[in-house]
């Protein structure tokens, strides 16, 4: 069926047989995937039959929340104020993400052991203080928005850009992500940054079937075939993007940055300048050695590899984050340094959990690249 959806279209692959052959196991991983998560949701089930409200509740409005969905409403509930932040998304992302510790871990670069801790010791705090599983009031939802944003984030990002999987995609993470998205801005509809987080994952989303070639491996957002990206999911990203005008927030500030590569035919029209001069804005008002990393790739795109190499070589906190490797590596081959850029590649390829990237990156690691591009960090993979 696949076959016949993308051949028209596409045309038929070199070697049909292997594309067959590759489709059809990353359908069989998507089946194992859905059967392991099964208990998982069984977990989520259960926990949200303890949120049921009573009868006297419900014969009295249940105005207790204006939270029409189930599973983001447990979701607010994860994210209770006495836990620490981290910790609350932490458990969030393992109790109905279904995402396992080492993703997690992955996720907010650390080591799995540490975070088996932070679960632990968050479990151990719910248990200890006795506190509820309950639905938060209206007037509690705001004191808990930016964790459940931020754990609506990560869990698209596991779909977006699977951190230990067979596939780089995990629809059905993202797409669930986006679904409690839409329902959180139906709910919260005054809110920007709920707003901004749709319109961000739309437009990242939108870039789904160019992202993979016929043989199944990572496609840079410089080579991509933009024809293949959503435009339904484009235009409605964008038109989210343009009421946000005059607000500053971490979700407004990438969703800007993700509407530059949105609105533009090809890749060499891109403001790299005005993305760059964004993510210097975000450093501001989040600061985090990604998203320096992400600034500095923008500004060697704008003004050259000698520039980006700058900025990249003074971050710290990154020696253990892949893209970080795999972007000196490119700028260090558009300078000619081949030697240290086949170094960096091969460091890149060591730390990377995701088989899909490394065919994608071991050649650039052969060819040291010197194409105008940089393609190691989230925001330009695709």
């Amino acid at each position: 069926m696949v076959a016949l959806e993308r051949w028209p279209a596409d045309g038929v692959p070199d070697n049909p047989g292997a594309w067959i052959t590759r489709v059809a196991r990353n359908k069989a991983i998507d089946r194992l995937r859905r059967d392991q998560t099964l208990r998982v949701k069984v977990e989520v089930l259960e926990g949200l039959e303890a949120l049921a409200p009573g009868a006297e509740e419900v014969e009295a409005g249940a105005e207790a929340t204006d939270v029409p969905d189930d599973r983001l409403r447990l979701i607010f509930t994860c994210c209770h104020p006495a836990l620490r932040p981290q910790a609350r998304v932490a458990l969030t992302l393992r109790t109905l993400g279904g995402l396992t510790t080492a993703e997690i871990a992955s996720a907010f670069l650390t080591s799995e052991a540490t975070m088996a801790q932070r679960l632990v010791r968050a479990k151990a705090k719910i248990r200890d203080a006795g506190i509820p599983y309950e639905v938060p009031s209206a007037e509690q939802l705001p004191e808990r928005l930016t964790s459940v944003l931020a754990t609506l984030y990560l869990v698209f990002n596991e779909g977006y850009f699977a951190s230990s999987s067979d596939a780089l995609i995990r629809s059905e993470l993202a797409d669930e992500a986006i679904r409690l998205a839409r329902v959180l801005n139906e709910t919260l509809p005054g809110d920007p940054e709920a707003r901004a987080l749709l319109a961000l994952m739309l437009l990242q989303h939108s870039r789904r079937l160019a992202r993979l070639d016929e043989s199944g491996e990572m496609v840079l957002l410089s080579d991509q075939d933009r024809s293949r990206w959503d435009r339904g999911q484009i235009t409605e990203g964008l038109a989210l993007v343009d009421l946000l005008a005059g607000v500053v927030g971490p979700y407004s500030i990438q969703a800007r940055i993700a509407a530059e590569h949105a609105r533009v035919e090809a890749a060499e029209q891109t403001d790299w300048r005005r993305i760059g001069l964004l993510y210097g804005q975000l450093t501001r008002i989040q600061p985090s050695p990604v998203i320096e990393l992400n600034r500095a790739i923008a500004v060697a795109m704008d003004e050259g590899p000698e520039a980006g190499l700058e900025l990249i070589d003074a971050i710290e906190g990154l020696d253990r984050y892949a893209p970080f490797h795999v972007s000196r590596a490119d700028l260090l081959g558009r300078l000619g340094r081949n030697g240290e850029a086949v170094a960096a590649y091969r460091r890149g390829l060591e730390l990377s959990t995701n088989p899909v990237q490394g065919p994608s990156w071991s050649a650039g690691s052969r060819s040291s690249r010197n194409k105008r591009r940089s393609g190691a960090s989230r925001s330009s993979l695709g």
